[in-house]
C-alpha cells in the first residue's frame, strides 16, 4: 500500500544545505525543467503566473534558487493541519515508506525524499503552461510503477493535484473523500475537517502498513474501508472510494 498526501501551501523553513534528492528518477526531466523555468523567470512574472500574493515576494525570490536552498524530508517540509494530524514524526521508518506526497513542483516523492521550501502550486501556471501540461504522462506512468512494489495506491490527493496525474485505469486504487455529518443528518465537505481526517487515517493506515511488512496487506477500497472502520472511522465504499463519516463529536 502507498498512501499518496496532498502537499501544503504552507512549508516549514530552513534545513541542511545536503542538495535536492528525489525518488522516481523518471520524473526528472520535468522537474529539470521545471527548475531551469523558476530559475531564469523575471519575480514580477513569476507571482503573476503563480498567483504569489505581493507580501510574499521573499518566498517568490526563494523559487530562483532551489537547487541550492536548504533540503529535508519531504514529509516535514510540509506543514498544515493533515501534517499536523499525520504526526509523521512518531512514526517509525517501516511506517514512512509507504507514504508518497503529489507536488506540482517535483511530480512525486516519497516522505524521505530532500526537497528545498518552494511556492508552486497545481492550479498555477510557469512559462504560459499549466502544470498539468508540463506534467503530461509522467505522474501517472510513476504511481503505475509504485504500484507494482506497493500494491494499493490510496490517493488522498485533492482534485487539482490529482489532475496533474491520474491513476491510471486498472491500476488498483481507492480514492477518499471526508464528509461532515451535521446534527440534522445532512453532510457537507468542510475544508478543516477534510484534511485534518485525511491526516489521521494516513496515519493509521501507515502504522498498519509498516507492521505489516511483506504481508499483502490491503488490496482494494472494501478492505481499505475494513481497515478504516477498524481504525475507528465510520465508513461508506462505492466502487473505488471511501467516504469517511465525521461528526463534531468524533
Amino acid at each position: 500500500m502507498l498512501i499518496v498526501l496532498p502537499p501544503s501551501e504552507t512549508k516549514a523553513p530552513g534545513g541542511e544545505p545536503d542538495g535536492l534528492a528525489c525518488s522516481f528518477p523518471a520524473l526528472n526531466p520535468v522537474r529539470t525543467s521545471l527548475l531551469d523555468a523558476l530559475s531564469s523567470s523575471p519575480v514580477e512574472r513569476m507571482m503573476a503566473e503563480l498567483k504569489i500574493p505581493v507580501g510574499k515576494r521573499a518566498e517568490a525570490e526563494e523559487n530562483l534558487h532551489l537547487r541550492t536552498a536548504p533540503v529535508m524530508p519531504a514529509i516535514f517540509r510540509y506543514t498544515g493541519v493533515l501534517y499536523d494530524a499525520l504526526d509523521a514524526s512518531s512514526l517509525s521508518d517501516d511506517s514512512l515508506q509507504h507514504l508518497a506526497i503529489g507536488s506540482a513542483l517535483f511530480g512525486l516523492v516519497r516522505a524521505g525524499d530532500m526537497i528545498p521550501r518552494y511556492r508552486v502550486s497545481g492550479g498555477s501556471k510557469l512559462a504560459g503552461r499549466t502544470m498539468r501540461s508540463w506534467w503530461g504522462t509522467s505522474v501517472s506512468e510513476a504511481l503505475a510503477g509504485a504500484a507494482e512494489e506497493h500494491g494499493l495506491i490510496v490517493d488522498l490527493r485533492s482534485g487539482a493535484y490529482q489532475q496533474l496525474g491520474p491513476v491510471p485505469a486498472g491500476v488498483p486504487c481507492a480514492t477518499v473523500r471526508v464528509e461532515n455529518v451535521l446534527a440534522d443528518g445532512t453532510r457537507k465537505v468542510v475544508s478543516h475537517f477534510n484534511k485534518h481526517y485525511k491526516g489521521e487515517l494516513a496515519r493509521d493506515l501507515a502504522l498498519l502498513a509498516g507492521r505489516e511488512g511483506g504481508a499483502p496487506g490491503v488490496r482494494d477500497a472494501d478492505e481499505l474501508a475494513d481497515a478504516a472502520s477498524e481504525a475507528g472511522f465510520d465508513v461508506e465504499v462505492r466502487g473505488d472510494e471511501l467516504t469517511l463519516l465525521v461528526s463534531a463529536q468524533r
